[in-house]
């Protein structure tokens, strides 16, 4: 369903390491906003709700909730390291349209929400 590339997965267990809290997870989800319509949310949690799917990555524990699962089937992500440091990376297949700052995208069956222009 997800991959997490090896240089993600690496740097997620560092920031998770970071915390200081074994129970935390990362959690990835699909809120409606962002300039084309959808919104990825990935962040650490520790609270599982109904609905949630759990998988196991590379060792790590990560969780999607099951309004988001549709959105992410195939979805790859990756951290690049850059001059200016370095961020994560999100390669989704079942978008058939993403904004500029890529943060943001639509499929060809479900438009979203769009945020209020400026807002990506």
């Amino acid at each position: 369903m997800i991959t997490v590339s090896d240089t993600a997965s690496d740097k997620i267990k560092e920031m998770l390491d970071a915390e200081g809290t074994p129970d935390m997870f990362l959690r990835i989800g699909v809120k409606e906003g962002g300039c084309s319509g959808f919104s990825y949310g990935m962040g650490f949690d520790d609270e599982r709700h109904d609905g949630d799917k759990e998988l196991e990555l590379k060792g790590l524990k990560v969780v999607v909730d099951g309004d988001s699962v549709k959105y992410l089937h195939g979805l790859v992500i990756d951290f690049k390291e850059s001059a200016m440091g370095g961020g994560f990376t999100i390669e989704n297949p079942n978008a058939s349209a993403t904004c500029g700052c890529g943060s943001s995208f639509r499929t060809a069956a479900d438009a979203g929400k769009p945020a209020a222009a400026g807002e990506c």
